[in-house]
């Protein structure tokens, strides 16, 4: 039933481009994880013990070796698993979006791989990605670390189901321990989200959106986590997520911002979609 208080409004995403609005139609789970690395009671000088003794840093590397993208740029298959891939439809759609290059670069970043750019759309919206975000661990002195902390996460895709993800990540985690070692691993898990562009709520707000901005919204998957998406989708409550950011806006960074041209936009296309999801819920058409 898309009636009344069964349809969500969740204004938590950008836009296209400065004159494009979006609707996003799916978002990604994650599984974010703590990993302490233990090899020793204290720290040992690495004159004497080096090369000898286990070091703390080099245990995480090759942990974190077993779990990060190989030389496809991809993450390990058990941690992709029960992706649901991109349908033609999305994939064409992708074709009328900037390109990757220009939106890495946008951001300052760079391409991970040779691939990167041209499969930007791809990885970061249908597809399981990992990325270390923290290590912290040894001293500016010459000592052989005995412990080390690392914070990662497993962005899931539609389709994937956490708890078997954080699974898989353990023993992939665990089994490239090396012996003497010891890992600690704390975990939180979020699902993904996936919205059926046709339903009524969302036909509803493509119209209000095209009305309020003057330009026919996007359909996009979105890269991030929102996780009471999730529990929308599994109570079958279509969601209306769209957002007036753009990339210039440095999300997550020190600096981040919103112009009041996106505010302005903003006000029009909330009061567009009160009115026409009030109007078109009402009489079901």
């Amino acid at each position: 039933d898309e009636r009344g208080a069964d349809c969500a409004l969740v204004f938590d995403a950008g836009m296209l481009d400065p004159d494009t609005p979006a609707l996003t139609v799916a978002t990604r789970g994650m599984v974010f994880a703590h990993l302490t690395v233990r090899t020793g009671e204290r720290p040992a000088h690495s004159g004497m013990y080096g090369g000898a003794a286990l070091n703390a840093l080099h245990a995480l590397h090759a942990v974190l070796a077993a779990v990060l993208p190989g030389a496809d740029g991809r993450p390990p298959a058990p941690l992709r698993a029960g992706a649901i891939p991109p349908t033609p439809e999305e994939v064409a759609a992708w074709e009328a979006l900037p390109d990757g290059a220009s939106v890495l670069a946008e951001v300052g970043a760079r391409p991970a791989d040779a691939t990167a750019a041209a499969d930007l759309y791809l990885r970061t919206t249908a597809d399981a990605s990992v990325d270390v975000h923290r290590i912290a661990g040894g001293e500016t002195r010459t000592i052989v670390p005995p412990v080390v902390h690392c914070d990662l996460s497993v962005r899931l895709a539609p389709g994937q189901d956490p708890p078997a993800i954080e699974a898989a990540l353990q023993e992939l985690l665990r089994s490239a321990l090396p012996d003497g070692a010891e890992l600690e691993l704390r975990t939180g898990l979020a699902s993904p989200s996936r919205f059926d562009p046709d339903s009524l709520a969302l036909r509803i707000a493509r119209d209000a959106l095209a009305r309020a901005c003057g330009r026919e919204p996007a359909l996009l998957r979105n890269g991030g986590t929102l996780p009471i998406l999730a529990s929308f989708a599994d109570r079958g409550i279509p969601a209306v997520v769209s957002g007036f950011g753009l990339p210039q806006d440095n999300f997550h960074a020190p600096d981040e911002s919103f112009t009041l041209a996106g505010l302005e936009l903003g006000r029009r296309s909330a009061r567009a979609l009160y009115e026409d999801l009030g109007a078109g819920l009402a009489r079901g058409a």
